[in-house]
């Protein structure tokens, strides 16, 4: 007998091997799926269903409608708010307030972060401030803002500003600390001046933290856009979410939501065309795994 077969009539010997088949079963089944096609095929299935099981839940009584709303009633006011224009409106709204802020913040913040590096005196001085600042809630001061800027477009956009600005500030600063110091002791040594040190070594050391921070202040962004709007607004997907609620109208509540995630999905990616157009070299080195 060869040493196979040896194996397959021992006690246990058919069990290995089924759990072999299973083990190259499900490591094909992976391999067939580990595509960017199938990834997606993957997720949409995954929301289907998710969905399919919330209509079916209230359908059958076992999940209240009152409570959590039901999705072919989401699509029903979808329809009806997309037709009348109003999800445009409201929809725009929050997008414009929440881009000003998200561009305006991330840019000053990122630029004074990074200036942060000039002098360590200065930024040892500063930084217990911004630690302070930082941990206060943003949300709180939106009554603050709301007094000192009125009701309209400005209080929301500085209410976006003061949510992303230290963010920006902080991971930009913590970069520009972290850069390679081999690299600026060599030019220094080779007779750069410091702003040489920033321009060449600071700031491209630098870009794929402040990157990463976008992605984070786009979440926050849409986070003040909204509160500002939930406060005091005529318009905004904040105001849509607020009124429904205040009606009990979940369907509603969830067409504001869906939307709002929708947003922050497509901006997501925006950033990450972004950074592959800007940092074509970090795509080559940060899809590597190692395979068990």
């Amino acid at each position: 007998m060869t040493s196979a077969t040896n194996v397959a009539s021992r006690p246990g010997g058919t069990a290995i091997r089924s759990n072999r088949e299973t083990i190259s079963l499900a490591q094909r089944l992976v391999v067939t799926f580990d595509t960017h096609l199938g990834r997606t095929a993957l997720q949409a299935l995954a929301v289907v269903a998710f969905f399919l099981l919330w209509e079916l839940g209230v359908r059958m009584g076992w999940i209240s409608e009152f409570l959590v709303g039901k999705p072919s009633g989401i699509w029903a006011r979808f329809e009806t708010q997309l037709l009348d224009g109003s999800l445009f409106v409201d929809s725009g709204y929050t997008l414009y307030e929440a881009l000003i802020g998200f561009v305006v913040g991330t840019i000053v913040g990122s630029v004074l972060g990074l200036a942060m590096w000039y002098s360590i005196f200065v930024a040892r001085m500063v930084e217990p401030f911004i630690v302070a600042l930082n941990s206060v809630p943003k949300i709180a001061l939106a009554p603050v803002i709301l007094l000192w800027f009125g009701t309209g477009l400005l209080s929301k956009v500085v209410l976006v500003v003061s949510m992303t600005a230290l963010v920006a500030l902080i991971a930009a600063y913590q970069a520009a600390k972290d850069s390679d110091k081999d690299l600026q002791s060599l030019m220094l040594s080779m007779g750069g001046s410091k702003h040489q040190i920033f321009y060449s070594v600071v700031v491209p050391s630098s870009l794929p933290a402040i990157i990463a921070t976008f992605r984070i202040n786009i979440g926050f962004a849409l986070v003040g856009a909204v509160v500002g709007e939930f406060i005091s607004s005529k318009r905004g997907l904040g105001h849509l979410v607020y009124n429904a609620s205040s009606l009990y109208d979940l369907n509603s509540v969830w067409v504001g939501l869906f939307v709002l995630m929708f947003m922050g999905f497509v901006l997501y990616h925006a950033i990450d065309a972004l950074e592959r157009y800007l940092l074509p070299w970090k795509q080559d080195t940060g899809h590597v795994r190692i395979q068990a």
